[in-house]
């Protein structure tokens, strides 16, 4: 097992700093009291935002939630509830009830599969609510393995791809899929060994979205490193034993502050920019730009540590062997068969700009899946978007969720030939806010 001494060296680092971190926050509260004089000036405005700065870059940032209460669809607001329908320890799975929303029950079944890389399925936010109106939507909602109890046993990618193929059954046939990124490979997989076993609970249709299917095809850095330092170098350098006193004391695990690091690394001066942007429109008091990047920094340095399992077998299945796409992947001894899907179809999205997983690197699966016919194989590169633009923001919202929702109903129109399609999207509505 991995020493933990590193991870405890981080805890002991955060715990020495919780007295600044109260002193700054006292600091920033007594600087930005309008009673006080000071609060007005030009040197009470700084240090109430170096203030806040130093408190929000030292802090450690919790699991945030989906904050999604309700949908406006055609100018009436519906309640939306988060349900946790089927769950495990590594995992649990969530429903977005929608309490007398018209013809919801009509609507077909869609299972967003979020990444487990690091970042919440929170991260999601923005994808769950642009189908909130059309789809009954379930997510993926991983679990902290610092959080899950030794006694619970390891996790890996083949643990990963069995979870899916029981939320399928769970939810029952004609399901829909979009898989984000990492989830791309596994999704296939599960698909794939569903379909060669005939189970009717296989996926009706899959969206893959800037996902590593094939890493040989315009590789990013993050695939040269894979590649380059190879399976042991992750091992010896990424691997830690999560510290007491968490619930997965013991547990060998790849923790959030690293990856955190890794993913600050790659884009350094973009994040330093955003800081010292934050503190100039902190002093001159322009709160819509220092409002958002709250927002976008409290969901983006949330993070959570990875079963080391799952995280060792994920690099050298995907990014070292590269074993999906030369048809060597195995699952439990089994080998995966990409020829074997048949019946589900198939929409590959990439971003033009995606930093992460490069353009071919998803529609890979169109050409793997050889026997999906071609009227049910459709692919989209979003020009100008980078990896977080293919699931979030307004270009996701205006250009790809359509497209997505506009597959489905195909999807949907063929198994059901009788139904005429609906322009507008799968079910309904014609318009929704939210």
């Amino acid at each position: 097992m991995s020493p933990s001494y590193p991870y405890q060296l981080y805890e002991m680092a955060h715990a020495a700093l919780a007295p600044a971190r109260a002193v700054s926050d006292a600091t920033h509260f007594v600087f930005r009291n309008p009673w006080n004089p000071l609060s007005s000036t030009t040197l009470g405005k700084n240090i109430s935002a170096g203030a806040e700065l130093f408190e929000r870059m030292t802090r450690r940032y919790g699991k945030p939630t989906f904050g999604l209460r309700e949908i406006e669809v055609d100018g009436v607001v519906h309640p939306v509830l988060e349900d946790v329908v089927w769950s495990k320890p590594f995992c649990n799975l969530l429903r977005f009830v929608r309490p007398g929303f018209p013809d919801g029950a009509s609507q077909p079944k869609l299972l967003i599969v979020a990444p487990m890389s690091g970042h919440y399925a929170t991260l999601l936010r923005g994808t769950v609510e642009a189908f909130l109106p059309y789809f009954d939507v379930h997510i993926t909602d991983w679990t902290d393995a610092r959080m899950v109890p030794l006694a619970a046993g390891p996790f890996d990618l083949d643990d990963y791809i069995d979870y899916l193929r029981e939320m399928l059954a769970f939810l029952g046939p004609g399901v829909h899929t979009i898989g984000v990124c990492q989830p791309s490979v596994p999704l296939l997989a599960a698909a794939a060994l569903m379909e060669a076993s005939d189970d009717a609970n296989a996926p009706a249709s899959m969206t893959l979205m800037g996902g590593p299917v094939d890493t040989r095809r315009s590789p990013t850095e993050v695939n040269k490193l894979a590649e380059k330092r190879g399976v042991e170098w992750f091992r010896r350098n990424c691997l830690h034993a999560v510290p007491f006193p968490y619930p997965g004391f013991g547990r060998e695990v790849y923790p959030g502050f690293l990856q955190l690091s890794g993913f600050m690394a790659m884009n350094l001066n973009r994040h330093v920019t955003a800081h010292l942007d934050m503190f100039n429109h902190l002093v001159s008091g322009d709160e819509d730009p220092v409002e958002k990047h709250r927002e976008f920094y409290d969901e983006y340095l949330a993070v959570m540590d990875l079963a080391a399992e799952y995280y060792m077998q994920t690099v050298e299945t995907v990014f070292v062997r590269h074993a999906l796409p030369k048809g060597e992947m195995t699952h439990r001894g089994q080998r995966v068969d990409l020829a074997a899907i048949r019946n589900a179809g198939l929409l590959s999205v990439e971003g033009e700009k995606d930093d992460i997983s490069g353009v071919g690197q998803t529609c890979a699966a169109n050409e793997l899946c050889v026997n999906i016919p071609e009227s049910r194989k459709h692919y989209y590169l979003a020009e100008g978007v980078g990896h977080y633009g293919v699931f979030n923001g307004s270009r996701f919202r205006k250009e790809i969720a359509p497209r997505i929702r506009k597959f489905i109903a195909g999807i949907e129109a063929a198994a059901k030939p009788h139904k005429p399609s609906k322009a507008n999207g799968a079910g309904r509505p014609a318009r929704a806010h939210s």
